[in-house]
């Protein structure tokens, strides 16, 4: 292994470590102490990855943010124009139901909230680096169905926002803010409620 290979992958052991000491323990009573201890590296390793506390913390949220980028966009890519319209959205919005009530979403959601008061900006981060990303992605396949006949649309940005709304309201509802697991039958049957109510003001006529 190379110093670099080995520098990069204890980065990402801190990373790792440091987003399940924060959703477990919060922002103010995580420690850099237990962060490292979980870590299995040094105090003063932690230091020279990350400075400060607040840029470890702002760096773990950014760290699960992309990975929930990746688990979306794999989900949005199977929405392609060359298939029925209705078994995509079906599938596509199963797949974005399972990443939104991943637990680690729900932490990061959960991270988000406790600290928008004191780090406003997190939010931005957040939007910035995933959940704008994937509306775009949503939008550009939903634009390529347009196009293609299958659904009709004036503004593919707004529909695939309105899309999105009809997955995670009712499962904000459903899991209790993250407290519930939701089964399996329910994400199918939010997901099918969902496809269903989009076709009907998107679908072609």
């Amino acid at each position: 292994m190379t110093a670099t290979r080995g520098r990069i992958d204890k980065r990402q052991a801190i990373l790792t470590a440091a987003f399940t000491v924060f959703a477990r323990d919060g922002y103010r009573q995580a420690s850099v102490d237990t962060v490292a201890a979980t870590a299995g590296v040094a105090k003063h390793t932690v230091y020279n990855h990350f400075g400060d506390k607040q840029t470890l913390f702002r760096e773990a949220v950014a760290d699960l943010a992309d990975q929930a980028l990746a688990r979306n966009l794999a989900a949005v890519d199977l929405l392609r124009a060359d298939r029925d319209p209705a078994e995509a959205l079906a599938e596509t919005g199963k797949r974005l139901a399972e990443c939104y009530c991943d637990e680690k979403s729900w932490a990061l959601r959960r991270l988000l909230h406790a600290e928008i008061a004191s780090m406003p900006d997190l939010q931005d981060l957040v939007r910035d680096r995933a959940t704008d990303k994937v509306n775009d992605a949503l939008a550009d396949r939903l634009a390529r169905l347009a196009l293609a006949g299958k659904l009709r649309l004036t503004d593919p940005a707004v529909a695939a926002e309105q899309f999105g709304a009809l997955l995670s309201a009712p499962l904000e509802t459903r899991s209790r803010l993250g407290t519930r697991k939701v089964p399996a039958g329910e994400l199918t049957e939010v997901t099918r409620n969902a496809v269903a109510t989009f076709l009907r003001a998107f679908g072609p006529e």
